[in-house]
């Protein structure tokens, strides 16, 4: 059984799954197709992903696909800390150019399942940090794209600044948000 959160963008969801814990530690379900379906969550996923973080301070996106190959995502931290963040990238959504920020970690057992038509990135608060997303399209690099993370238009206050953020050569070249085209309706 799950328990699912609304968040301040409704259509992002928290994610709370019941660990069975014991002297030797624990186990947790972290997925049932049937669990989320009984909460009201069909999404199909159809790949898993595993993003491994050498520092804290390791900032991953802002990234999103564009149809046909938009992509939801269910997130959550195997081991170590992140701050998560969400923006809505549906120009017709009343929330639109709006994120939510969400600290989540290995301890804390959240997820967070992010729909189609946001744009998705983490910045790691402890090294070695592994991050876990399941997502219901598969990675096309034709039709992936990246918003700059640390865009002032944004908001969006991150726990590291541009000097110290370990970031890739291709997320460091990210337009801005207002340079986008109009890619979700």
């Amino acid at each position: 059984m799950i328990e699912v959160e609304a968040t301040a963008l409704p259509d992002v969801k928290i994610i709370r799954t019941k660990n069975f814990a014991d002297l030797r530690g624990y186990f947790v379900e972290t997925y049932s197709k049937q669990a989320f379906a009984a909460a009201g969550i069909e999404d199909e996923f159809v790949q898993d992903n595993l993003s491994h973080s050498i520092k804290a301070g390791t900032v991953r996106g802002l990234h999103f696909q564009t149809p046909p190959f938009a992509q939801a995502k269910l997130v959550r931290v195997g081991r170590g800390r992140i701050l998560d963040v969400a923006l809505d990238l549906r120009r017709s959504s009343s929330t639109y150019g709006q994120h939510i920020k969400i600290e989540i970690s290995s301890d804390d057992g959240l997820q967070i399942l992010i729909p189609v038509g946001f744009a998705h990135g983490f910045c790691t608060l402890e090294s070695k940090t592994e991050v876990h997303y399941k997502v219901t399209a598969p990675y096309s690099a034709d039709h992936g794209h990246g918003i700059a993370w640390n865009d002032p238009a944004l908001g969006i206050s991150w726990p590291v600044d541009i000097r110290s953020a370990v970031l890739s050569d291709k997320d460091m070249r990210n337009p801005l948000f207002a340079e986008l085209p109009s890619y979700f309706s």
